[in-house]
């Protein structure tokens, strides 16, 4: 038997607004309080025009609550620009290429991200609960989860080479 999404999952959070199906990716991501950390993340790792591009991708968007998680040193340490290989390793874990509603994913046991490394998918995505889905962009969908997913193999730092 497939493992089912909860039901909580199905339920959309405000900001799966109509009108920003209009909108990319980080123009929706940017738009919502909720993402702040992702959006300075996805700049710092010089990704936005990646994320503006065409696609369609999925996206699983950690909340600033998962950042938080992490811990601010943690943050910190990512968003220096020496350790922008790991930055960019963890972000591209987040993203796949295609469009996968919710319903989608309830029905598949993993997806192949655009680093090259699968999540696991069922009733989490790896170790992270959804916390929204299905939310529209002109490029793709973005589902909010309550961990930064991190992922199995990570480039060394740049800063270890001095």
């Amino acid at each position: 038997m497939r493992r089912l999404l909860p039901l909580l999952v199905l339920l959309s959070l405000p900001l799966a607004a109509s009108a920003q199906s209009h909108s990319d990716i980080v123009q929706v991501a940017s738009s919502n309080s909720d993402f702040e950390t992702l959006v300075a993340a996805v700049q710092a790792a010089g990704l936005v025009e990646t994320l503006q591009g065409d696609g369609p991708f999925t996206v699983f968007a950690p909340t600033d609550a998962a950042f938080a998680r992490l811990g601010s040193d943690t943050i910190e340490t990512l968003l220096q620009p020496e350790n922008r290989a790991q930055l960019t390793a963890i972000l591209t874990y987040h993203v796949v290429p295609g469009r996968y509603a919710a319903a989608d994913i309830a029905d598949l046991d993993e997806l192949e991200t655009v680093n090259g490394q699968s999540l696991s998918l069922g009733v989490r995505v790896d170790d992270a609960a959804l916390v929204a889905t299905d939310v529209p962009a002109s490029n793709g969908i973005i589902h909010a989860i309550d961990r930064v997913l991190m992922p199995r193999e990570m480039p060394a730092s740049s800063a270890s080479h001095h």
